[in-house]
């Protein structure tokens, strides 16, 4: 029998959740992923650095305020990284919106479309390119006009709440990625409950939810489960569009033999019994402000990848004045 890595491939486009080029090239995922954290991480390790000093090179070079040539160091490392990645990968990339302006919608706009520039610098077309945004309503604004107006792809991440979804669809974004083990995190945190079975998990409920909502009303949107912290979780999601999965949990299921059956699909959502929601900007805001889980997430969500925007900028800065 096939590992489970293999068996799932039969099932889910298998997305790599990390900045490692190595990793990508060993587990063979059809997309990449990364954020802050992931390239503030790969941004120290020596068999990186020659990217790195090329985008602060070329951030010296364009000239500018000190701040400047910092935001276009950072601007140039994600866009190098992911020039990279695509040499790797068949598919596409995803690439953050810096989380600190996860509230501003015009922000978050003209730095997608920086980024979407230098990508095409660098002979990359958009359409192998994710914009990552944050789920807030800003976001999600920004999302509608970025598709609708400059035919650019997005990825919204940070989304624990079913009405984020349900807003990502109507807004017509490419992508949603739900975060399946930062949801079973805070409920094991908060509640009595500290383990679940496959299916029951709150995280694994919670994209199972969306998923089937958007099959049974045929939004084009498609779902990319997140953030896992076991195997059962991406097993729990078999048949889910696409799963981005760390390193780790790759190696994981590619040593494991069990047998693996499909969950998800689309023949099935659409029998279920769903009734349609409405999401405007006030209910938007009111079902976030019901939901605890989803509200805390989110904003501790916004404020780690901010948090590790600044080490990065703050890594940089010494170097461009070294």
């Amino acid at each position: 029998m096939a590992n489970v890595l293999e068996q799932m491939k039969g099932f889910t486009t298998i997305v790599a959740d990390t900045g490692d080029f190595e990793a990508i090239g060993k587990y063979k995922p059809t997309d990449a992923t990364t954020n802050p954290s992931l390239i503030y991480a790969a941004s120290k390790m020596d068999a990186y650095q020659s990217l790195v000093e090329e985008a602060i090179s070329n951030a010296r070079d364009q000239g500018g305020s000190v701040q400047d040539q910092l935001t276009n160091a950072v601007d140039n490392v994600y866009v190098k990284f992911g020039c990279e990645i695509l040499k790797i990968i068949p598919g596409r990339v995803s690439t953050e919106v810096d989380a600190r302006m996860s509230f501003d919608k015009d922000a978050m706009i003209a730095k997608a479309l920086k980024l979407i520039e230098l990508y095409e610098e660098e002979g990359i077309s958009k359409e192998r390119i994710l914009i990552k945004l944050s789920s807030t309503w800003e976001g999600v604004e920004a999302a509608r006009v970025l598709e609708s107006q400059h035919g650019i792809h997005c990825n919204m991440t940070l989304l624990f709440n079913f009405h984020q979804a349900v807003a990502c669809a109507e807004a017509n974004v490419t992508l949603i990625s739900p975060f399946v083990g930062r949801i079973f995190d805070w409920y094991v945190k908060n509640t009595d409950q500290k383990t679940y079975s496959m299916l029951e998990d709150p995280g694994v409920e919670s994209v199972t939810k969306i998923y089937n909502y958007y099959k049974k009303f045929g939004y084009k949107t498609v779902v990319m489960g997140a953030s896992f912290r076991n195997t059962d979780q991406i097993k729990g999601l078999a048949g889910c569009d696409l799963l981005t999965i760390s390193p780790s949990l790759l190696q994981k299921l590619k040593d494991s033999s069990d047998g693996v059956a499909q969950q998800l699909s689309e023949k099935r959502a659409k029998l279920e019994d769903i009734e349609k929601v409405e999401v405007n900007e006030n209910i938007f805001r009111f079902e976030m402000n019901e939901d605890a889980m989803a509200t805390e997430k989110l904003a501790e969500g916004i404020r780690k990848f901010a948090a590790d925007s600044v080490k990065l900028e703050t890594e940089f800065r010494k170097r461009l004045q070294q």
